[in-house]
Parts: structure tokens; C-alpha cells; sequence
């Protein structure tokens, strides 16, 4: 519940530190600055802060911030952007002023951070005994000044409820629409995905770096083949039916699908069907039962475990804290 009722919108506080990733301080900007109801209305206010709303650096250029650290007091989330360089962070002299800033801020207020803003809250020790990522590439040197953290350098973010660690560039996009998703639900992060033309959703389990060479010209793509499962999601879907869509051996299709999604055929069809089954449970009052028939799962035991599984929650708990929280 937002801090400021008065606005009726989330309010969300961008921090930037020197040497911002640029990206990283435009993807929330961007993504939730973009999201709208149906009517058109902000879901929330996003302003940009900065230690003593001083200017800081990024790549070629110099980033003004609207406000001071005195924001984090005031908002719902705060989103802590990613530095070029980590080591920056024991050379900052702001680097305890902002640690203190986030410390009190924490208990009424959910922290995220994209890429190496992981630093920063494990600096601030809001990461210690947590599980949490950040940018692969400095995997290693988060290890050794963070021994304290459950690290997971595979995964594209970490959703540790109150605390949200993401890894580099693009993986800030997919928390920032998780972060959509999971305050206002499926149809809104599926509206903003659209209006910032990008995927909808990818799970955050899913490998940070996939190794995608790129194709010949004359290779044919397994797009077609994910586009007519999502259209028979409630159906069996086998894999030799999805290679031969698109008219390739179950072998080579295998083998382009996991180079394509970075997943395996049957692990995509199962999140997709996980995600059917979260919008029917968010839209609509049908029984658990027929939720998992039309989701392609059969039975409401079926898509009790695969919730389970994948959200950690049951469907009829599911629908109960979302309609609770809408």
C-alpha cells in the first residue's frame, strides 16, 4: 500500500550513485513509469534520487538527480541502479551515508537493486543470510566482500519478498515487469510489456548467459512452433508435434528451441501454462479444477504441484493474496 494515499499511486525512488549504468537507471523509469491501468492512470510515481542531489557520473556523460537521499523515507520501493564498478563502493565517501539511508528505510519498504546494485545492499548488510543475484561478471569479487550472501549468479533475479536482486542490463527489465506483476497482476505487466515492446515475462530462474550463435540466414526459427503451442496450451502438446511445425527432427528442434529460450521445450510449455493458470486465477472465478484443465494441466492436483513448484504458493492461495493485495 502506498505511503502517500493521496496520490493513489506506488511511489517508487530510482537511487543513483556514481558511475550509474545508464540502462539500469533508465529501466525503471521506463517500465514503471509506462504502466497504466485500463483507463490510462500511472500505477506509479518514479523519481530519481542521488546522494545530496549531486550530480553523478555515468558513461560519457553527467545525470542530475530531481532529489536527495531523503526520498527512501518516502516511498513505497526503492530500485538502487548498478555502478560501472563495483570496487567504486568501498571508495565512495557517501558510500555509509547511503548504506544508513537504506537501512532505516528497510523496514517499511521494499529494496531492489538491477546489476551490481547488489553491491549496495550487501554493503548495507540487507543482504546477509539471503539469497540474491547480480551480474555474472562480477560474480566473483561479490563473493569475497560478501561472503554472508546465498549468491546465485545463474538466475535472472531473486524474489526475496521485501529484498529483490536482479543481474545485468536486461535481467532489470524482467524484474522491473515482475515487479508490475506482482503488484497489480498478469493483464497490467502484460499491458506494459506490450507498450515498451518487449517479452511479457521471463521466469527468474532462467540462466543469465545463454550462448546463441548467430544463425545461418536460411535457418528456420522455432518461433512459429511457440506461437501455435500458446494457442493449444490446454491440449497435449508433444515434442515431436512442435519439431514438426516447423518442419524440423525432433533433435535439431531440441537443440535450436534451447538456444533460442535458453530453455528446454517441455520447461517453456510448462511456464507458460503456469502463467495461463496465474491469469484465469487473477480474471476470473473459475474452479481451481477448470483453471488446470484449460491450462493445459489436467487436474487441480497437477496444478497444485506445478504452483507449487513454481511460485511456491497453491491456486487457491494464489488467487486469495492477489485479490487481497488488488
Amino acid at each position: 500500500m502506498c505511503k502517500n494515499q493521496a496520490m493513489r499511486r506506488h511511489e517508487v525512488a530510482v537511487l543513483a550513485l556514481d558511475q550509474v549504468v545508464g540502462f539500469d537507471l533508465g529501466t525503471p523509469t521506463q517500465v514503471l513509469g509506462t504502466a497504466r491501468d485500463e483507463h490510462g492512470r500511472h500505477y506509479y510515481r518514479v523519481r530519481v534520487c542521488t546522494p545530496g542531489n549531486q550530480p553523478v557520473r555515468s558513461s560519457g556523460y553527467t545525470i542530475q538527480g530531481d532529489h536527495g537521499l531523503e526520498l527512501l523515507a518516502e516511498v513505497d520501493t526503492i530500485i538502487v541502479s548498478g555502478q560501472s564498478r563495483a570496487d567504486l563502493l568501498h571508495r565512495d565517501p557517501l558510500a555509509a551515508e547511503v548504506a544508513r539511508a537504506l537501512v532505516a528505510a528497510a523496514p517499511t519498504t521494499r529494496i531492489v537493486s538491477i546489476c551490481t546494485g547488489a553491491f549496495v545492499l550487501a554493503a548495507a548488510g540487507l543482504l546477509d543470510g539471503r539469497r540474491a543475484t547480480t551480474h555474472w561478471w562480477y560474480a566473483d569479487a561479490f563473493r569475497e566482500m560478501f561472503p554472508h550472501v546465498d549468491l546465485d549468479p545463474d538466475v535472472l533475479f531473486v524474489d526475496e519478498d521485501d529484498i529483490l536482486t536482479s543481474a545485468g542490463v536486461g535481467a532489470g527489465i524482467d524484474l522491473c515487469l515482475h515487479l508490475v506483476r506482482k503488484d497489480f497482476g498478469t493483464e497490467a505487466a502484460n499491458r506494459t510489456a506490450r507498450r515498451c515492446v518487449v517479452p511479457p515475462w521471463r521466469s527468474g530462474g532462467q540462466s543469465q548467459y545463454i550462448e546463441r550463435p548467430v544463425p545461418p540466414a536460411e535457418t528456420t526459427s522455432t518461433a512459429p512452433a511457440r506461437e501455435w503451442a500458446l494457442t493449444r496450451l490446454d491440449e497435449p502438446l508433444d515434442l515431436r508435434s512442435l519439431a514438426e511445425h516447423v518442419r524440423m527432427s525432433v533433435r535439431t528442434f531440441t537443440r535450436r528451441f534451447r538456444e533460442e529460450t535458453g530453455l528446454s521445450p517441455g520447461k517453456w510449455i510448462t511456464q507458460q501454462r503456469v502463467e495461463r493458470a496465474r491469469h484465469l486465477l487473477e480474471t476470473t472465478d473459475l474452479p481451481v479444477d477448470v483453471v488446470a484443465a484449460r491450462s493445459g494441466f489436467g487436474t487441480g492436483a497437477a496444478l497444485r504441484q506445478q504452483m507449487s513448484a513454481a511460485l511456491g504458493v497453491a491456486p487457491s492461495v494464489y488467487r486469495n493474496t492477489f485479490r487481497a493485495s488488488a
